[in-house]
C-alpha cells in the first residue's frame, strides 16, 4: 500500500504528518515508543497531581485547567507542522494535558469520590484489551474498517464542535452534555469508538517501525497520548452521567 494513501482514525498519524526522509540512518523503533510513552505519560501524571492538590488546598484552578487545554492544542499544532520539534513539543503537550485534565478529574473526585481512578483504569485496561485484539488479529485493521471508523470519528467531533460554539453563545445542547438516555448514548458510542481507535494507531505505528526517522517515537507518544486522553476524558463523563442518572 502506498504510503500517502494510508489513513487512520488519529489525525496525528496523518500522511501529512507521517512524510519523512527515508535516508535517515536512526529508525524509530518499538521499545522506543514504548519508552517515551510511559515517560510522557508520568509528565501527564505530574502536573494532574499538582492541580489536583491545589484544588485539595481550596485553590482556583480554573486558569490552570483552560490554560492547559489552549496550550496542548499549540503544541499540538505546532508538532503537526514542526516535527522534528517533537522530542521538545510532545513533553510539553503531555504537562499541559495533565494540567487540563488535573481540573476536571479534581472536580470528578470531589462530587463522585474514587471516579477519576476508575476512569483510569477503564483506560489503561481498554487500551491492554485492543493490543491484545490487535496482536492476536482477532480484529484485522482492513481498509472498510478504517472507512467507517474515521467517518464516525470526523461525525462525533463535528457534533463536539458544533455543540461548544453553540453553548459560547449560550444555547445548550443536553442531547449532547446532558443526562438523558440519548446523552448517555451518544457517550457510550463516542467511548467505543476512542477505543477501536487504538487499534488503528497500533497498525499505523507496526507498519512504520525501522522505517521512520528516530525523533517520530515522539510524533508516535504524541499520537497515543492524544487517542488515550480522549478515551480518558470519555470515560469519566459517561461515568458521570451514569451517577448523576441513578
Amino acid at each position: 500500500m502506498a504510503y500517502a494513501n494510508y489513513n487512520t482514525s488519529n489525525p496525528v498519524f496523518s500522511s501529512y504528518i507521517w512524510k519523512y526522509n527515508r535516508s535517515s540512518a536512526s529508525k524509530m523503533t518499538l521499545n522506543g515508543v514504548i519508552i517515551k510513552s510511559i515517560f510522557s505519560l508520568v509528565l501527564v501524571g505530574l502536573t494532574t497531581w499538582y492541580v489536583w492538590d491545589l484544588v485539595n488546598k481550596g485553590e482556583d484552578v480554573q486558569y490552570y485547567t483552560y490554560g492547559g487545554m489552549i496550550a496542548a492544542i499549540v503544541f499540538s499544532i505546532i508538532t503537526s507542522y514542526k516535527k522534528k520539534w517533537s522530542p521538545i513539543t510532545t513533553p510539553l503537550y503531555a504537562l499541559s494535558k495533565g494540567l487540563f485534565l488535573g481540573g476536571i478529574s479534581a472536580y470528578a473526585e470531589a462530587k463522585f469520590e474514587g471516579m477519576p481512578m476508575r476512569a483510569v483504569g477503564v483506560t489503561l485496561l481498554t487500551f491492554f484489551i485492543m493490543l491484545i485484539l490487535y496482536k492476536a488479529r482477532i480484529v484485522i485493521v482492513t481498509k472498510r474498517f478504517r472507512s467507517v471508523l474515521i467517518t464516525a470519528i470526523i461525525t462525533i467531533m463535528s457534533i463536539y464542535i458544533i455543540s461548544w460554539i453553540l453553548n459560547i453563545f449560550g444555547i445548550n445542547t443536553p442531547y449532547i452534555w446532558g443526562t438523558s438516555w440519548f446523552a448517555i448514548g451518544f457517550n457510550i458510542i463516542a467511548a467505543i469508538v476512542a477505543s477501536f481507535s487504538l487499534l488503528l494507531d497500533f497498525d499505523f505505528i507496526d507498519r512504520k517501525i525501522n522505517k521512520a526517522p528516530k525523533y517520530y517515537e515522539w510524533v508516535a507518544t504524541w499520537g497515543l497520548l492524544v487517542t488515550l486522553i480522549w478515551l480518558y476524558v470519555e470515560v469519566i463523563r459517561l461515568m458521570k452521567k451514569l451517577a448523576i442518572r441513578f
